[in-house]
């Protein structure tokens, strides 16, 4: 079975309040041990599940979760253990024979035979929670809300050794019955009057983290195997899956900037998944009047925010060290003066809803009149790609402002083709029917596109790169002679590199259309 939840994270200053909003007449509060196992090399967290055997209502539960669609929705397999009340880490084992549900047999078998996966399966890390949860109606829905605080620590703890443990404080929204829209709503009202923000980290991943010694998840790409369909799917059903793909690259990175992380990856990849999001809601806004122009705004301004600071990071990291090479002197960027810091942007109450009506937005049932997509996207696919031809003729002698839109549509039709090649790639009689493709592996076609693609957008994103360089370092100058060099240098090869990227946009007229 599938349960689809929600989870936030509850930040410190609204703690005391939420406790008291949860903690009514009607809410009941437990105690909830948990042990989690898995193989010494984490056979089962590599394949996005986790096992674990917790005491919860005066029994011993085993629980197998399976990945799910990688945004609310998620496997679920829980079966009662006959298991000591008292029973604790030196006596608890898993039993992978007593599932019943033959999903979830299934699921352990591809990770490993199940008698050799039992007999590799130890302890890794524990969970020590007080859930406090009651229930929620809207409309004919039963919502359930569950506030957990307390610790994952690891197997082999010592409970006076902070490094050996976290904290938890976590709210979780899971749907009992009823409609997932329901579920959104609610959720919707507790964020905003507490300033949550949501998190996709399980405690199991917390767990994980622990072990590796590490406070965030890497930094989640885009994942383009996630994304297959039949090829006479809806326009409605379409958008509803590119939406899901492009949340399953933003919500991880958003997570982790929201809990604190300073790697800039995560607001690079957060950024390449908002411009992948803006770019499907632009491109396919006539397939639905399902999209709130406001999604659009708070994406930009999102998006916006997060750039200066990625900005900034490249002249740190990229355009001063490869300045430095040429014998320019030394010019110090920090992230002193940027108004809004990504934790901060991300944590936005606006963005966070956003997100949430977002979410919503992949669970709505596809309105049975909605056209097909292939052919209004094969219209979409030759127009972009005519677009690009066109501008790769006189690409050198464009203004600035004007060779940046090139580069943002080059980019749109590098994400309307990742979005579009199961389309094409899932052409057969079998109608209704979504061909498997290799994990991880790019449809041929689409592969072969991308080629002559990828060499044109790496030139014009190196120029991008120069010219938002050439312009801080103009503006630096004003105070610091030392970016002078910077000024000059970028001054010099501007008309070169216009004229490179010129000429690997001309070679994009050859490149084998799919569609």
């Amino acid at each position: 079975m599938y349960e689809i939840e929600l989870k936030f994270c509850v930040p410190e200053f609204t703690q005391v309040n939420l406790d008291k909003q949860v903690r009514t007449k009607t809410a009941t509060q437990q105690r909830l041990a948990a042990y989690y196992f898995d193989t010494a090399d984490r056979a089962l967290a590599k394949a996005g599940m986790a096992l674990r055997v917790r005491f919860e209502n005066g029994n011993w539960v085993q629980t197998l979760k399976t990945a799910g669609d990688g945004v609310a929705k998620r496997g679920e397999f829980n079966q009662i253990r006959d298991l000591a009340p008292d029973a604790d880490a030196t006596t608890i084992r898993p039993d992978l024979t007593v599932f019943d549900d033959p999903n979830a047999k299934a699921a352990l078998e591809r990770v490993m035979a199940l008698a050799d996966l039992d007999g590799a399966l130890k302890l890794q890390y524990l969970t020590d929670v007080t859930r406090t949860q009651r229930c929620i109606k809207k409309n004919a829905s039963q919502i359930e809300l569950a506030y957990d605080v307390g610790t994952v620590a690891k197997g082999t703890s010592n409970a006076d050794d902070a490094d050996d443990q976290r904290a938890l404080h976590e709210l979780e929204f899971e749907l009992l019955s009823g409609d997932a829209s329901d579920l959104i709503e609610v959720a919707k009202v507790w964020c905003k009057r507490h300033k949550l923000y949501l998190s996709t980290v399980t405690k199991a991943e917390r767990g994980g983290l622990l072990l590796a010694g590490k406070r965030y998840p890497a930094a989640t790409k885009a994942d383009l195997s996630q994304l297959n369909f039949a090829s006479d799917i809806s326009q409605f059903a379409f958008l509803q899956h590119v939406v899901n793909n492009c949340l399953v690259q933003i919500l991880p990175n958003a997570s982790a900037i929201a809990d604190g992380s300073p790697d800039g990856n995560h607001v690079h990849q957060l950024r390449v998944g908002i411009r992948r999001l803006r770019t499907a809601l632009k491109t396919f806004k006539n397939f639905t009047d399902a999209i709130d122009p406001n999604w659009i705004l708070v994406l930009k301004h999102t998006f916006s925010l997060l750039g200066e600071y990625r900005d900034r990071e490249i002249l740190q990291i990229k355009t001063q060290p490869m300045l430095a090479a040429q014998g320019a002197p030394h010019v110090e960027w920090t992230f002193d003066g940027i108004d809004v810091l990504p934790i901060d942007a991300v944590r936005a109450n606006d963005f966070q809803i956003v997100l949430l009506e977002l979410i919503k937005f992949t669970h709505l049932p596809a309105p049975a009149d909605s056209p097909a997509a292939l052919s209004a996207v094969r219209k979409k696919l030759k127009k972009l790609f005519k677009k690009i031809a066109i501008a790769s003729e006189h690409y050198a002698t464009l203004d600035t402002d004007q060779q940046h839109d090139v580069r943002k549509d080059l980019k749109t039709l590098r994400y309307v083709s990742e979005f579009a090649a199961p389309l094409f790639a899932n052409q057969s009689k079998d109608k209704g029917k979504a061909k498997d493709t290799a994990k991880g592996k790019k449809n041929a076609k689409l592969a072969a596109f991308l080629q002559y693609l990828e060499p044109a957008q790496d030139l014009l994103g190196e120029y991008n790169d120069n010219v938002v360089g050439q312009e801080h370092y103009a503006a630096r100058a004003a105070t610091d002679p030392n970016a002078l060099f910077a000024v000059g240098w970028f001054s010099g090869r501007q008309a070169e590199s216009a004229a490179r990227c010129a000429v690997g946009l001309q070679d994009i007229k050859n490149a084998p259309v799919f569609w």
